[in-house]
């Protein structure tokens, strides 16, 4: 018995499974290393990050040290792809890429970076102002254009609907007017809106193209 139990404690086939294991491991890993090629980044530029320090509040970008703790605490990147400091890292390093990287829509601007942020740097107020670069650059999302359509439409991001619709139905509901004291019920205040879109030619970077010239 006391023989039998001396097998089972010294001799555990899990642990040459292991040492088996590893050793493959350690060959494939350098196999993975010998094939993977660096990434060079020969062409830096000031441009992008010349034009966030416009903005007084945002000249700290440069004071950024790599150290991480953005990404590290930051919530949407834990369930997406966002990396908080690569998009610094390639805004200081003026890479356009940073302004076509969907992952910069992925901030829910909660302001935990900010927070955490150990040279006091307003990340989430820089992403902001590299949303803004990107838009007035062009790159924007579909669905972000599609949403500015309905905004020239009819002067709100989420329309009411009309007067019959769900919404105005609820507000009857609870004593209020079908439709609210706002651009729903102003034709002036849309045409007001409507106007400096076309103005400031925001129609074109958004490719919109009024009713009749829809047909």
């Amino acid at each position: 018995m006391g023989t039998h139990m001396k097998k089972i404690i010294f001799f555990n086939p899990n642990i040459q499974i292991l040492k088996v294991l590893w050793k493959n491991c350690k060959l494939n890993w350098w196999r993975i290393m010998e094939k993977l090629k660096r990434e060079v980044i020969r062409n830096v530029n000031s441009d992008i990050s010349d034009e966030i320090i416009q903005d007084e509040a945002l000249k700290a970008i440069r004071a950024c040290i790599q150290c991480g703790n953005c990404t590290a605490g930051c919530p949407s990147g834990r369930r997406t792809a966002l990396r908080t400091r690569e998009l610094i890292r390639k805004a200081c390093l003026g890479l356009e890429d940073v302004l076509k990287d969907e992952d910069l829509w992925l901030c829910s601007t909660c302001y935990t970076c900010y927070e955490r942020c150990i040279r006091n740097i307003p990340v989430t107020d820089i992403i902001i102002k590299l949303r803004n670069i990107a838009c007035e650059r062009g790159y924007m999302m579909d669905g972000h254009k599609g949403l500015t359509h309905i905004f020239i439409d009819t002067g709100h991001g989420v329309p009411l609907g009309g007067a019959d619709s769900n919404w105005a139905k609820l507000r009857e509901a609870y004593g209020l007017p079908p439709v609210p004291p706002t651009v729903h019920s102003s034709p002036e205040a849309l045409k007001e809106c409507q106007t400096l879109t076309e103005s400031t030619e925001f129609n074109d970077l958004v490719k919109y193209k009024k009713k009749e010239e829809k047909k």
